[in-house]
């Protein structure tokens, strides 16, 4: 994931897909994409397309088409905040994660999204 950088404050940086099974995620995006990958244990893994960043969970229900959009935030507790102010529910109050926090939240239409930081 990112470093802090304000620029990138309250942007997408990260995209992570929960899946069955790792490896057979990573020989299917490496075949297709030629993604490279990074293991952090045996239920998540790390992939980049050469621009972008995201991730394989093997930690939750596999939601077909419901991949877990990460926006990347410098201040949790602001933004938290200003998601619940503008309608939004916390699903996921904020947790350590390797790497720094975050939260879930869902909008009103009912979309999960997640933001993170290393602090």
């Amino acid at each position: 994931m990112s470093t802090e950088n304000p620029s990138r404050d309250r942007a997408i940086d990260y995209i992570e897909f929960t899946v069955a099974d790792i490896a057979c995620s990573k020989d299917f995006y490496g075949k297709a994409f030629a993604w490279r990958f990074t293991d952090y244990g045996p239920d998540y893994c790390e992939f980049s397309d050469g621009r972008m960043k995201g991730g394989f969970a093997a930690t939750g229900t596999v939601t077909p088409g419901g991949a877990l959009v990460v926006l990347y935030g410098v201040d949790l507790e602001e933004i938290l905040a200003r998601i619940e102010e503008a309608g939004g529910d916390i699903v996921k109050p904020i947790f350590d994660f390797p790497g720094g926090r975050r939260f879930h939240f869902t909008d009103p239409d009912g979309y999960e999204l997640a933001v993170w930081s290393e602090q």
